[in-house]
């Protein structure tokens, strides 16, 4: 048994979708399930139940879950324990920073670098949510800032800031509005950012909004922000965005293009600090609770 069986898994028995665990692991579902026949196959029992439509844990999986993401978690933790064992008396933490975070979290974590400075040298990392957050599962950082939801048993989250999002409208076609119905952009496409710049909550709106009746889409590849904005100045379709005029996000406008609010639809993009859990009760338990009492309420934008 390889750990890769495990964490095959552990992602299979957290989504009970072949496809989306797949693709949470970047990977074809027909590997991926070939690797969890090969792990019945070498426990000898079922772990799934498996249907068409249906796919659930059996008792035998049920029970190997704690177990597996406990293997996991520790073999996680080797790289921090290490480094705490072999660590000079001010040690240096790496924190995530995902793409348009606003400017107070950088603020308020230029503040916890500074309280914490005699015994931490705090650095910044940039990358995706998904890409930090695997970060801080395998030790190489600390914590991480990450649009939020996140479904890390081995994490702990402290939701540190909500904004409002609006609708990202070509401004010539919405000239004198001051908000947006969603039948207001029902010709228009919804652009989609690239999957893998994407946070998860997204993929939540794009199913919102085809619900409620936006059904045509737009989806970019190889390309970062700045196309969707393209999009948009051009007249061909709609994005969505921080309202707030102080967003980092606000550097991607273009001309022609306006930010309204909705008025008959609520989105918001949560963002949370992230760190492991069993770190934060030992090497970096200081940066925890000093960014607790930073952090003390979530700020609304």
């Amino acid at each position: 048994m390889e750990l890769l069986h495990l964490r095959y898994f552990v992602a299979v028995a957290e989504e009970l979708n072949f496809s989306a665990a797949a693709r949470k692991l970047h990977m074809a579902a027909s590997p991926l399930s070939q690797r969890i026949k090969d792990l019945e196959h070498e426990l000898g029992r079922r772990l799934f139940d498996r249907s068409t439509h249906h796919v659930a844990l059996t008792d035998a999986g049920s029970a190997l879950l704690p177990i597996a993401r406990d293997v996991l978690d520790r073999v996680g933790s080797i790289r921090w324990r290490l480094d705490q064992a072999a660590s000079p008396a001010r040690t240096t933490v790496l924190v995530g920073m995902p793409a348009g975070v606003h400017p107070v979290l950088r603020e308020l974590l230029a503040v916890l670098a500074d309280r914490v400075g005699e015994r931490f040298e705090v650095k910044r990392w940039p990358g995706t949510t998904t890409d930090l957050v695997a970060a801080v599962k395998d030790g190489r950082l600390a914590l991480t800032l990450a649009r939020l939801p996140v479904q890390e048993a081995a994490l702990e989250t402290l939701h540190v800031m909500t904004e409002r999002l609006g609708a990202v409208v070509p401004a010539d076609q919405f000239e004198n509005k001051e908000s947006v119905k969603l039948a207001d952009l029902a010709d228009l496409a919804y652009a989609k950012s690239p999957e893998e710049m994407m946070p998860a909550y997204f993929e939540q709106l794009d199913r919102q909004l085809h619900e409620l009746g936006i059904k045509k889409r737009i989806q970019l590849s190889n390309t970062g922000y700045q196309g969707t904005s393209e999009i948009v100045s051009s007249g061909l379709g709609f994005s969505v965005s921080m309202l707030d005029e102080n967003s980092s996000m606000r550097g991607y406008r273009l001309e022609n293009m306006a930010i309204l609010p909705f008025e008959d639809f609520r989105a918001q993009l949560d963002t949370g600090l992230l760190w492991r859990r069993d770190r934060g009760a030992q090497d970096i338990a200081e940066i925890v609770e000093t960014a607790r009492e930073i952090f003390s309420e979530p700020i609304v934008k």
